[in-house]
């Protein structure tokens, strides 16, 4: 938009910066690196006046998210980061936050679990928490982080989901690019103040988060309420909503600030593609510039980018890989035991569809392991290789692996 001003900033302050626009209310904050400047940035503004905001400083990221999921149960829009272990240690309340239905939003700079200590880059910390019942959303540039903090706003409000935003440590949380912001005036048309969740009322009080058992049962008024396994249901096709409403919300953004995302995935040199390459966050936009390089050896490759990876958009990666002879999964995380966790999830979304390519995975980069674009069309060439001697499933691989 015209009245937007460019700056160059990290993808740290860019994710502040949104929480900024977005008017939170509450802020609760524990260092951990690589996401600590993105809530020092936000206590700044806050001492400086230029946040009308709560920053509340905790002893622990358990705590952290517990400060967010009050204040939200009361109506308060809040927000809150954190990395790796970090995450680990809020996993009790990641899990609460989500079965209570809290419109939260969660930055994660992505970073290797330990042990052993590992301050660097992979996606091993989101992808863990993949199944507790947060929107997650990747992100591949700093603009991106800003804009996807924004929607995620209005994501969660409207669907009464938490929502992830999720973005490389250092690759992007400390490196600095060009950074589009827009105005307050076009982000509140944007993200208006929803109506607040109705759980504090002095003439109606009510417990929060009662146990629930198994079955329905009527309450103290004799309403007969859901069971424990209503909930469940009620909040998986809250994130099968997602499905239609993370395009959408990306469309209204793109109508008010003249930049989409791609709602659920995104493509690079796709639709002639004969080898698909897919992965999420930085990694998916390295691949573009691995993608071009091999049209030039003659290898047909496109990018099938995961930007919603929960919930995991199973029929937009069906009709995008419609066609193609091979696809090639870079996963930056493991599910120990069985594989790269993109790759788990695209076998299974291709599983029965007929004429589907078949899936070969690669594990790269973890714990900050470099991944080059020379390491990344090595490997797709030894799939294509693979392919052409008739191999149709094998073992992942583990790039850069020197045991």
């Amino acid at each position: 938009m015209s009245d937007a001003i460019t700056a160059v900033m990290t993808g740290n302050e860019a994710a502040a910066t949104a929480a900024r626009l977005a008017r939170v209310q509450v802020v609760a904050a524990y260092p951990i690196t690589p996401q600590s400047p993105v809530v020092e940035t936000l206590c700044r503004w806050v001492e400086e006046g230029e946040l009308e905001a709560e920053f509340v400083r905790v002893e622990s990221e358990h705590s952290a998210l517990t400060v967010c999921i009050a204040a939200a149960s009361i109506g308060a829009r809040t927000f809150t980061a954190t990395s790796a272990n970090g995450l680990a240690y809020m996993n009790e309340q990641i899990w609460w936050a989500a079965g209570a239905r809290l419109p939260l939003v969660l930055c994660c700079a992505n970073r290797a679990m330990a042990a052993p200590w590992n301050v660097l880059n992979d996606q091993q910390d989101s992808m863990s928490v993949r199944d507790a019942g947060w929107v997650q959303l990747y992100c591949r540039d700093n603009q991106e982080i800003l804009d996807t903090t924004l929607q995620a706003y209005r994501l969660a409000e409207s669907l009464q989901v938490p929502v992830m935003v999720c973005y490389d440590g250092f690759l992007l949380s400390h490196t600095v690019a060009p950074v589009a912001i827009p105005s307050e005036a076009a982000v509140d048309e944007f993200l208006p103040r929803g109506k607040a969740l109705p759980v504090l009322d002095l003439s109606d009080p009510r417990n929060v988060g009662p146990v629930t058992l198994a079955d329905p049962r009527p309450d103290s008024r004799g309403v007969l309420c859901h069971g424990y396994m209503e909930f469940r249901a009620l909040h998986h096709r809250a994130l099968g909503a997602a499905l239609q409403a993370i395009p959408e919300v990306d469309r209204a953004f793109a109508g008010t600030f003249g930049r989409s995302w791609g709602g659920l995935t995104f493509g690079h040199l796709l639709e002639d593609a004969e080898v698909a390459l897919v992965a999420a966050g930085s990694l998916a936009a390295e691949l573009s510039v691995v993608a071009e390089a091999l049209r030039g050896e003659g290898i047909r490759a496109g990018v099938l980018g995961i930007r919603a990876y929960r919930p995991f958009p199973r029929e937009a990666v069906r009709a995008a890989l419609a066609g193609k002879r091979l696809c090639q999964v870079f996963d930056k995380a493991v599910s120990y035991g069985h594989e790269g966790p993109i790759c788990s999830d695209l076998r299974g979304a291709l599983a029965g569809v007929a004429g589907a390519p078949p899936v070969f995975g690669a594990i790269v980069g973890l714990g900050g392991r470099d991944v080059t674009t020379a390491t990344l069309a090595g490997a797709v060439r030894r799939a294509v290789a693979d392919l052409v001697a008739g191999v149709r499933d094998r073992p992942e691989e583990w790039v850069d692996l020197r045991l």
